[in-house]
């Protein structure tokens, strides 16, 4: 039997496989729509936690800043070795879930207090606990300081009594605008109130603001320093913080700074 006929001009046959152009698209297009999808989510979050338009500028305009950098840690992830999975969470029976109460002034229980030289982070999307928290001790302090978009209302401190270090604009009480300056400037300012006779109860709810000012290794150097500073003066420090600013190794970070975390 002779061997088939082959024609050496023949076409190849026909691949089933996209060609390599339609498949860059593909994946371009799907990074694209991730892009963006998450910037209109991190936009999203700054909305609802009340920020005005010319907050929202700042916050838009450094985020973009950051974007090389951010893009060059992503490209180096995506590079990295694959985690090995967890057997003993996968072979282990999946256990209930445990019902969780928050410790914090309710209508039958009393405001959480704070004692000189302790460090409270309240996990929240905007502050509300943290609140509560800080005007049922406010008068348990010297002084007050916050680092805040608008400094709160606390009743019972008078205007010679608090430091309102305004982050992203001036403030109620003349506060000090912070928009230029960086953790380590801000950490100077609140030294004062922090060692006076006494001390001082901190109150921070911009560190998202921070974070994304600046970077986040800097803001955890300033919530670093902020936590022993305030455990040697014998002051006080209460942060309110949205945990979806960060992810969960980044945010574990920061919940080790402190001592207590609601």
């Amino acid at each position: 039997m002779s061997a088939p006929d082959r024609r050496p001009n023949a076409p190849p046959p026909p691949s089933e496989e996209p060609p390599a152009d339609e498949e860059f698209a593909r994946t371009y297009a799907a990074g694209y729509e991730e892009g963006v999808r998450n910037a209109l989510r991190e936009v999203l979050q700054h909305a609802s936690r009340g920020h005005t338009a010319q907050e929202l500028r700042i916050l838009v305009e450094s985020r973009l800043a950051r974007i090389p950098e951010e893009v060059e840690l992503k490209r180096r992830g995506l590079l990295g070795p694959p985690r090995r999975p967890a057997w003993n969470s996968l072979l282990r029976a999946p256990q209930p879930a445990r019902a969780w109460t928050a410790p914090v002034a309710t209508s039958s229980a009393p405001a959480l207090r704070l004692a000189p030289g302790r460090s409270l982070l309240v996990r929240e999307e905007r502050p509300a606990r943290a609140l509560e928290v800080l005007r049922a001790n406010a008068g348990a302090f010297p002084r007050l300081a916050t680092v805040s978009l608008r400094p709160p209302e606390v009743p019972g401190v008078a205007p010679d009594q608090r430091l309102d270090i305004s982050v992203g604009g001036a403030g109620a009480n003349d506060a000090i605008s912070s928009a230029r300056l960086a953790p380590g400037e801000i950490g100077g300012r609140l030294r004062g109130p922090t060692e006076a006779a006494g001390g001082a109860l901190v109150y921070v709810d911009a560190l998202e603001y921070l974070a994304t000012e600046y970077s986040l290794d800097t803001t955890l150097k300033f919530v670093h320093w902020l936590v022993a500073q305030t455990r040697e003066t014998g002051s006080a420090l209460l942060v309110s913080f949205d945990r979806r600013a960060l992810d969960v190794r980044e945010m574990s970070l920061l919940e080790r700074a402190f001592e207590t975390v609601l």
